[in-house]
């Protein structure tokens, strides 16, 4: 990759421990919420008593939406320092646009791709970030209720980067899923409440750009590999998910269609089922810098790419601009109970909302909005369209959100 120099209540969050064991390990605890961001319930903790009024409670379906990279390039750090005026950073301005979309959903997940610096900085953009934790709170002013943080970039700054990302993001009350501080916390999956559903979310990097995992925490950042996925969502499923949500920064950097691994992965990932359910309920991409297709595979949906959703003005690997590298999707998708108890939840709705960044301006589009509102965006959005229905996603139900 390369660049030029409150709502819902519905949502609650827990976590919810693999084995005693690393439950006594000492993982950090759960932070209070931000007054301007209200605290949802946790999860029960489980109980063999299970109430009879909470065993008749009817399930609600969920929406979902996911989002791709958070990238802040160095461009991207000084425009948030003039939306604060000068002082300090203020990322909330440029993810406005989207805000609607994001907020009104009962789960919303975004990828933050960069690890946080110190408070006050120095900020670096590429090719080694360290971005001002400001963007955290911009992240929960959105919407945002989970990220998954296992990237190339996860280890750009050390065990300590890592550190004061999960730290600031536990701050202001977003979850997160990829990477980790202490072993505990790398053995238990992230739990959210939805609807009346129990949602896992984990996250996986095909790599950490050469640097290696520190030797003393080998479970830092969490890597593909495909039966520990496997073996992680089925340990969700035993904590009590309901659904399973797995968040991949894989593929080809300026590739618009998935590569090989992409399709292997996917194809083994959505095949695994225990006793008749599937394994895993929706995979969500993120890396490639540009739009990439959507695809049911064994009746689950994946995302191979949603793109960039903030980043600079973006360089390709022959040098020149590529505009594709400020364009994305949001993913949204909406689940049904299931019809009877132990069955899938379904996704009953697939949608997907073309969106931009406008480097000019310093902020993220939702184009259909934009358009109704009389830009002349059409040919961006439609291109974003030909790309997420390129392998046949409409046939199976996928359309346009609005």
């Amino acid at each position: 990759m390369t660049s030029t120099p409150m709502r819902r209540t519905t949502v609650a969050v827990a976590a919810v421990l693999l084995s005693a064991t690393a439950g006594c390990a000492g993982a950090p605890a759960e932070p209070s919420a931000p007054a301007d961001r209200p605290h949802r319930a946790a999860l029960p903790a489980p109980s063999s008593a299970g109430g009879a009024a909470a065993a008749a409670a009817p399930e609600r379906g969920f929406t979902l939406v996911a989002t791709g990279d958070v990238l802040p390039h160095a461009s991207i750090i000084r425009q948030s320092q003039a939306d604060a005026g000068g002082t300090g950073y203020d990322f909330r301005p440029m993810l406005a646009g989207v805000k609607p979309v994001i907020s009104r959903a009962d789960l919303a997940i975004c990828h933050m791709e960069t690890v946080y610096g110190k408070d006050g900085g120095p900020y670096t953009g590429y090719p080694s970030f360290k971005s001002p934790p400001e963007v955290a709170t911009a992240l929960a002013a959105t919407g945002y209720d989970s990220c998954s943080t296992a990237s190339n970039h996860t280890l750009d700054d050390g065990a300590d980067g890592l550190g004061r990302t999960l730290d600031a993001l536990d701050k202001v009350g977003v979850r997160h899923a990829g990477s980790a501080r202490t072993a505990a916390e790398a053995a238990r999956p992230t739990l959210l409440k939805a609807g009346g559903a129990t949602v896992a979310h984990l996250a996986y990097t095909y790599g950490t750009n050469g640097i290696p995992l520190p030797r003393d925490r080998p479970w830092a950042v969490n890597l593909i590999d495909e039966n520990k996925i496997l073996a992680d969502a089925r340990a969700a499923r035993t904590a009590g998910a309901d659904v399973v949500v797995v968040s991949l920064h894989w593929g080809t950097e300026w590739q618009t269609a998935p590569d090989e691994q992409q399709l292997d992965l996917g194809r083994g990932l959505t095949a695994a089922a225990t006793g008749g359910r599937p394994d895993i309920d929706l995979i969500i991409g993120t890396h490639a810098h540009v739009p990439q297709a959507y695809e049911r595979v064994n009746g689950t949906w994946i995302v191979y790419g949603m793109g960039d959703q903030i980043a600079g003005d973006m360089i390709n690997y022959s040098g020149a601009f590529d505009p594709r590298g400020n364009q994305g999707t949001i993913g949204r998708f909406t689940f049904a109970p299931p019809a009877r108890s132990g069955a899938r939840w379904e996704v009953a709705k697939a949608e997907f909302l073309p969106q931009w960044f406008n480097t000019g301006t310093g902020r993220v589009v939702d184009l259909n909005a934009a358009i109704r509102a009389g830009e002349n965006l059409t040919a961006v959005r439609d291109r974003i369209q030909q790309v997420a229905l390129s392998r046949g996603a409409a046939e199976d139900g996928l359309v346009m959100g609005g």
